[in-house]
């Protein structure tokens, strides 16, 4: 295991967010996979247009949008295999070639609160998509089925680790500036470097 993925779980203030969460009882009702820790490639299923809930399908979510960047979220981290990160990676690229013909699947959740399994050609739902990368994968869901799937179910998976519980902006905001200070050493240590590149050669 020499790579990482992150889950993202949120709980955000949409309408049809609140209705999940009424069924499921559960405070975090989206789901999405991000490919780095600042959450620059964070993709699932949602909606294409902030003011348009009924809009939907595969989108790589900003979590500087007015959306996500107050929502409360939890975030784990979920070891993969360079083979892993790479079937994963290349999913992803074909979702986003295909993103026009790809739905959200609003039919399937309710399959889910009904236990029926709905299924969809190009179509799904958050917790439903990445459940599916998952399986794609080679990462365990114990039985799960990804039409049944649900945002919380994500966090008993046995072999994430748990790394932050709160505000979506509060976590971008240190990851930034862990990732300034380490841009900065980087540059200092490249300054270091040069200088005495340059002072050996006057000595010589």
């Amino acid at each position: 295991m020499n790579r990482m993925v992150y889950i993202v779980l949120t709980k955000t203030k949409t309408v049809l967010s609140k209705a999940i969460q009424i069924y499921t009882q559960h405070d975090f009702n989206h789901v999405s996979i991000s490919f780095d820790a600042e959450l620059k490639e964070m993709y699932s299923f949602g909606r294409k247009n902030i003011n348009n809930p009924w809009i939907g399908g595969f989108v790589h979510e900003n979590p500087s949008s007015t959306l996500l960047r107050e929502s409360n979220c939890v975030i784990f981290a979920c070891p993969v295999t360079e083979q892993q990160y790479t079937l994963l990676k290349n999913r992803i690229a074909y979702y986003k070639q295909n993103k026009n013909v790809y739905k959200y699947n609003f039919i399937g959740l309710f399959g889910v609160a009904c236990r029926v399994k709905i299924k969809r050609e190009r179509a799904f739902f958050c917790s439903q998509f990445v459940a599916t990368l998952f399986e794609e994968a080679g990462l365990p869901i114990y039985g799960k089925s990804p039409y049944f799937m649900k945002p919380h179910d994500f966090i008993h998976l046995p072999y994430l680790t748990f790394i932050y519980k709160g505000k979506v902006e509060n976590f971008i905001g240190v990851t930034q500036e862990k990732h300034m200070r380490k841009r900065s050493r980087s540059a200092l240590h490249a300054i270091a470097l040069s200088a005495i590149y340059m002072g050996r050669n006057k000595v010589s």
